[in-house]
């Protein structure tokens, strides 16, 4: 069934969805284009019975086309809100695995540095604090493990900037396996002809959250995905 909707349901109630997303497709596209949004309108139109254009879907925050991962939608605008005022309020815990080039030192810390998205391109840079444009990005980090070319992190977000992860992994010596956007010298997962296919060692591994209607925190954490084992990866020792 997960194969047919093209995502992995982890929670859906009456208020959110929350789902595993799969590498190589966007959050979020205009409409005449495939998308995780259009995808689940089509699960959701399917069950309610209704075009998939008239329903309702909030999208409080977003993963990249190759990043994998647990992602929430809500239902209903209540819903929407409430999530979205949680995120702005950095009440919503996100922490992410990432394989990386080379050994990261030390084996934990906190990153933060100012970073920058080019208007009209897929890209980020680290910038002076003094740059105009620039927004402070804040991450902490720990080795879960090693590969044979690097370490296995585990990332929890303090803010929320696009790429973060990766342009603070990769100006630091550290790119993330698969990201050649971003400097990387290793695949990741199958190589595949269509770049935008590609996936990189970056997966949403859970997300901490009070539900918009119960208000009961909520932990849920997705799989990784079946290129993750092809690692071998060893566990940092205690």
């Amino acid at each position: 069934m997960a194969a047919a909707r093209g995502f992995g349901i982890l929670f859906e109630d009456d208020s959110i969805l929350v789902v595993n997303k799969p590498a190589g497709i966007t959050t979020q596209a205009p409409r005449a284009f495939e998308s995780l949004e259009s995808r689940i309108r089509l699960y959701l139109a399917t069950a309610d019975g209704c075009p998939p254009e008239d329903l309702y879907l909030g999208i409080p925050h977003r993963l990249d086309r190759p990043v994998t991962g647990v992602i929430v939608f809500a239902k209903t605008r209540q819903a929407a809100r409430h999530l979205s005022k949680q995120i702005e309020r950095r009440r919503v815990r996100k922490v992410y695995w990432s394989c990386v080039e080379r050994v990261v030192e030390p084996l934990e810390g906190t990153w933060t540095d100012y970073l920058h998205k080019f208007h009209g391109q897929p890209k980020t840079a680290v910038v002076e604090a003094t740059h105009p444009q620039g927004l402070e990005a804040i991450l902490h980090y720990r080795t879960l493990g090693f590969h044979q070319a690097g370490s296995w992190l585990e990332i929890e977000l303090e803010t929320g900037r696009t790429h973060q992860i990766r342009v603070q992994s990769s100006s630091r010596g550290h790119p993330v396996m698969g990201d050649e956007a971003y400097g990387a010298q290793l695949t990741f997962g199958p190589r595949e002809v269509d770049e935008r296919l590609r996936r990189i060692a970056l997966h949403a591994r859970s997300l901490t959250f009070h539900h918009p209607k119960s208000k009961q925190l909520m932990m849920i954490e997705a799989p990784p995905t079946d290129a993750w084992a092809d690692l071998a990866l060893t566990p940092r020792e205690a």
